[in-house]
This record gives C-alpha cells, structure tokens and sequence, in this order.
C-alpha cells in the first residue's frame, strides 16, 4: 500500500512509490488552495455550496498560470480594439515562449529577479533560426531599447496581474531594488535636416505624384509640432474644431490614447497647414473622413485599420527615401521620424524653452508630458509654432 491513512500521504518509501515526494507536494498545494477559498467565502460570509466550491477551486487553478493571464489580456485588448498593445503584449509573449519552453507551464511565483535577469541575457544573445528551404538566418542579439520594450509590457502584465489579485507581490522582479527597465534605454541618432536642407525640401518638388505627395506629407508633419505617421493617417474632420478664435487639430497620440488623464494635444492650423489641406483634398484621393491621404481603403477599422496603417508607413518610408535621392540629400536620410526631430531642432534655434518643446512632442513619459500639458496654455504653443 502506497497511501498512509494517518498522514494522508503517499508513504515516504521510494521502494513502493518513487514519485512520492512530488505526489505530496501537489496535495500540499491542494490542500492549501482548497483552505485558501473556504476561508475566502467565510470572510465574505457566503454561505457556499460544493458547486461553488468546485468552480473557485478549478478557476484558482488556471489563475496561477502567467501565460493564460497574458492570452487573456491580449484577447481583450484585441476585442475592444487597443490593437497595437495587443500586439504587443503578443510578441512579448512570443519571446518568453522562445526563451523558456515551459513558460506556458510557469505560474507567477516563478517568474521573479532571477528569472528576468535570465530573460534580459537571452534578449542579447545572437541567434540562429531557420527560414523556407531550410536556409539559416543569423539574428543579432537584441539592443537595449529593444529589450525594454519587451520588459515594460512584462512589467505591465505583472503590475495588471497584481492589482487584479492573480498574482502575488512577493516575488515581484520589478521596482525598487529590482530590475531596472530604465537602464536599458540607449541613446539612439536624433536626425534632422540642417536649414539649408530643410529649404530644400519647403521650396522643392517631388519628381512624381507619390514623391510629391510625400514631401507634402513630411511638411504637414513638421508644421504640425512633428506628428507622428501613425496620429496624422488617423486625422479626421472631427479633429478640427473652433477654438479660442482660430481652427485647431486637436487629437490624442494613438500610442498614449487609452491611458488615463491623457490631455489632447492643440495644434493651431496655421496657413502652411492650411495650404497643405487644401492641396491634399484638390490633388489627392482622401478616403471619408480622414484629412490627409495615408489611409487608401474605405470601411477599415480595428485591426484590419491598424495593419493597413502599417502597410501605407512603409510605402510612405519608400517614398521619402525616393525623395531624399530626388532632392540629392545623400547624407541625410529622410524618414518620418525626421520631420518631428527638425521641428524640434528648429524650435531649439529659434529659442523656444524645451519644456514647451517636450509638450509639443507628447513626452513619452506621461507624469512629464502632463506636468507640461499643465503648465502652459495654449496661447504659448501657438507663438511657438509661428516659429515653424
């Protein structure tokens, strides 16, 4: 006999049960589980049945495990339409699963100081996968910031899972004495176009419709405190509203939108911005409702918009790389992120305080941005942008 009646255990004896000690631990664990919820519903005073019982005790079960926590919030971030943290928190959950192939097996406790210092040395380590044909592919380890992307949805999945009661906070990796995600942050090449080239590109004209289209695009970004692609394809009539005496842009980022006490940035639409409009809707196919011709396809929304978005910023990077060679700016790429850093830039020069920079731009740190949203009205934004 295997059992001992007086313990109710497995008996400690490798002889009849090899596997007794990890038979026990797992009742422990059981017993704990089921004391865990009797003491629950006695300290909400339900007066519970064994249904009851049953369904808190399986469900208790599945919320340990990490990985259906993160498929569950990807799932519903998926269908309330939040599809680029959706996205996400699905290619962090990719890479967990890469580095650690029980991760869909691992329960919070696990997954501590020790474990993400594991994951962050992984992340930097080259690897070699295998493509169509069988053919090697040799991928460079991952850089720092690429590495805090991963590690600030972690953080988020932990931080969600904690206040929501799946997880515990003991074996938290994250916080003081933790990791630190922000030491990962690496400085990356800020560039912008120089005043000559600049003029360059406000005087010039793109060889072909697509090249023309997208320098026109670039100017409306750069007028437009530096928008990002992503904010200005999504521009609709809605957007524009009367406002203290003039029309303004007003939008929320798409990266920072869903996130609380998020104020909306006011760009006043200034002649050059007004001009550029005009010439979008009299020279280009714009899709209703949007204002500037990023989005090609009429009825997309979700994440069939998000992917089309995506497909039209990489036909816009091919653009402006076609204009850069038109304009002969041969040591200077052109890219969207460089019309926000040229704003920038410019406004430096021309002596605008960086903290009405840093509210321009939507600082990607949010207790910051708000800081300035709060701080400054927006009669101070409107003498900067005449500066553009």
């Amino acid at each position: 006999m295997q059992w001992d009646t007086k313990a109710e255990r497995f008996k400690r004896d490798k002889r009849i049960n090899s596997e007794y000690d990890k038979y026990n631990t797992l009742l422990n664990e059981y017993e704990n589980r089921a004391t865990d919820i009797v003491n629950e519903f006695a300290k909400s005073r339900i007066d519970w049945t064994l249904n009851q019982f049953e369904d808190r005790f399986l469900n208790k079960a599945k919320r340990g495990r990490i990985q259906l926590y993160f498929q569950n919030v990807i799932d519903e971030l998926k269908e309330t339409g939040h599809t680029g943290n959706s996205n996400c928190y699905a290619r962090t959950l990719h890479m967990l699963q890469l580095f650690d192939r029980k991760f869909n097996e691992r329960i919070f406790q696990e997954v501590d100081i020790k474990y993400i210092k594991g994951f962050d040395v992984w992340m930097q380590k080259p690897r070699v996968s295998i493509g169509k044909g069988e053919k090697r592919i040799q991928r460079e380890g991952c850089s720092g910031n690429t590495r805090k992307y991963y590690m600030k949805a972690l953080r988020a999945i932990l931080n969600k899972a904690i206040q929501e009661g799946e997880a515990p906070a003991g074996t938290y990796p994250f916080g003081k004495g933790g990791f630190e995600v922000g030491k990962l942050e690496e400085e990356t090449e800020k560039r912008y176009l120089p005043s000559d080239y600049l003029k360059r590109l406000k005087e010039g004209t793109g060889q072909s419709d697509t090249t023309e289209t997208a320098r026109r695009m670039f100017l409306f970004s750069y007028y437009c405190c530096g928008i990002s692609f992503a904010d200005m394809a999504q521009l609709g009539h809605r957007n524009i509203i009367m406002h203290e005496g003039g029309d303004y842009i007003v939008y929320k980022r798409q990266k920072t939108k869903n996130q609380k006490k998020v104020s909306p940035i006011q760009i006043r639409i200034t002649d050059e911005i007004s001009g550029l409009l005009e010439w979008f809707k009299g020279n280009t196919q714009l899709i209703h409702p949007y204002i500037v011709p990023a989005v090609s396809k009429e009825g997309y929304t979700g994440e069939q918009l998000y992917k089309h978005i995506r497909n039209r910023y990489k036909k816009y990077s091919d653009a402006l790389k076609a204009l850069a060679a038109e304009l002969e700016f041969g040591d200077i790429s052109l890219t969207s992120y460089v019309s926000r850093h040229t704003m920038a830039m410019t406004l430096q020069g021309n002596n605008v305080p960086r903290e009405v920079i840093s509210q321009i731009l939507g600082h990607s740190d949010l207790q910051i941005t708000n800081t300035y949203l709060d701080s400054f009205g927006s009669s101070v934004i409107d003498e900067a942008a005449r500066v553009l």
